[in-house]
């Protein structure tokens, strides 16, 4: 378990990088057609390329943010527990989670075959976004696959080695 775990944290923080290129991206087109309103012509299509890039900002880092619990978390209840009890909600938690964003990655990727078969492109600069919409199913397939190891990290702890 260990290697995937290795695995997923490489992949996650890959994801999370293209990210931080595609918010790069996205200030980038915004202050250009700021600039450009200035001057009286704007740039056509940045309100899609925005958009785009905004579904690619949110999506590509979540495996990232879920390895480093960066989401939002209400633990009131939660420090009276137990640590067993802890781990059972943690793993039932993941579970749920893991099961919500593998039903998310399916529809998502069966919305975007769909709209690749129907050939849809946006309106303005007849971009595919077919690409992204699929994109953002792997970004929710890694978030799953992310969950299922915190899964099986709370059901099956490793044990600290004496030193």
């Amino acid at each position: 378990m260990l290697k995937w775990d290795q695995w997923s944290n490489r992949l996650s923080l890959w994801f999370n990088w293209l990210g931080a290129i595609a918010l790069a991206g996205l200030t980038g087109i915004a202050c250009v057609n700021m600039l450009m309103r200035i001057l009286g012509s704007p740039f056509k299509g940045a309100y899609e390329l925005v958009g785009f890039f905004g579904a690619l900002v949110v999506a590509l880092p979540l495996g990232y943010a879920q390895i480093n619990r960066a989401h939002i978390a209400v633990d009131i209840l939660g420090r009276r527990y137990s640590n067993k009890a802890k781990r059972i909600i943690n793993a039932f938690n993941d579970l749920v989670c893991m099961s919500l964003f593998l039903l998310v990655a399916w529809q998502s990727s069966v919305y975007a075959t769909a709209i690749w078969k129907r050939g849809e492109t946006s309106e303005t600069l007849r971009i595919i976004y077919h690409p992204f919409v699929y994109l953002v199913a792997l970004c929710c397939l890694l978030l799953a696959f992310v969950l299922c190891i915190n899964f099986l990290k709370s059901l099956f702890p490793l044990k600290e080695k004496n030193r």
